[in-house]
């Protein structure tokens, strides 16, 4: 256990000079690969408004993987179900608790499915409604509102939830907003360009608290 948790620092002390981040697969039959061009674009966008230097290249890591504690960001996305093993959740938590940053961002239909898988990583520690004042809504970006709509759906108000533990978010599920598909290349959401813009300053500020907590 303590040599485990000497590797996870040590790789995450890597990975924060290198700044590389991952996209989660998952089981279940949910499309894990949802919006290819997003992180891409955002990992672009950081590089250059907010002086990261983050790896072009985004690799797929599987949850019950080792691999998983090479990346400080892991992000996860999908329109259906999710399905985490016994071994996928006890690997997220331990990555989790010991300085990882999961993103679950909702594609639409991925809602009733996720809370579950949550609830079983996280038993005693119940996912909390951040409230617009968070520091996550204020730098680099001002977003006073707290977390933007980016594409409609059902016509309910974008929420960004968290699992918080000793005072620092390690899972943060944005829902009914799909930052993601604003991310995307803009011919394919046909998203006007300041929405576009107002999802990739949301997902700059979602890196910048990632690395820097």
């Amino acid at each position: 256990m303590r040599f485990a948790l000497f590797f996870l620092h040590f790789m995450l002390a890597i990975t924060a000079f290198s700044q590389q981040i991952a996209l989660l697969k998952y089981n279940g039959g949910g499309d894990w690969y949802a919006n290819p061009t997003s992180l891409p674009n955002l990992v672009q966008f950081c590089n250059a408004q907010i002086n990261t230097r983050i790896e072009k290249n985004i690799p797929t890591v599987e949850a019950n993987s080792t691999a998983l504690f090479s990346y400080p960001f892991v992000h996860m996305t999908g329109h259906g179900n999710v399905s985490f093993s016994d071994a996928d959740m006890k690997n997220l938590r331990k990555y989790l608790e010991n300085g990882g940053f999961l993103h679950i961002d909702d594609n639409y239909g991925m809602d009733v499915y996720i809370r579950n898988e949550i609830a079983k990583i996280f038993p005693n520690q119940p996912l909390v409604e951040l409230g617009k004042n968070h520091p996550i809504f204020q730098a680099p970006f001002s977003f006073p509102n707290g977390l933007p709509k980016i594409h409609e759906h059902d016509g309910k108000p974008a929420q960004a939830f968290a699992i918080i533990i000793k005072n620092r978010i390690v899972l943060l599920y944005t829902y009914e907003t799909d930052l993601g598909d604003g991310w995307e290349n803009p011919e394919i959401h046909n998203n006007p360009e300041n929405v576009r813009k107002t999802a990739l300053q949301m997902g700059a500020n979602i890196i910048n608290y990632a690395f820097s907590n």
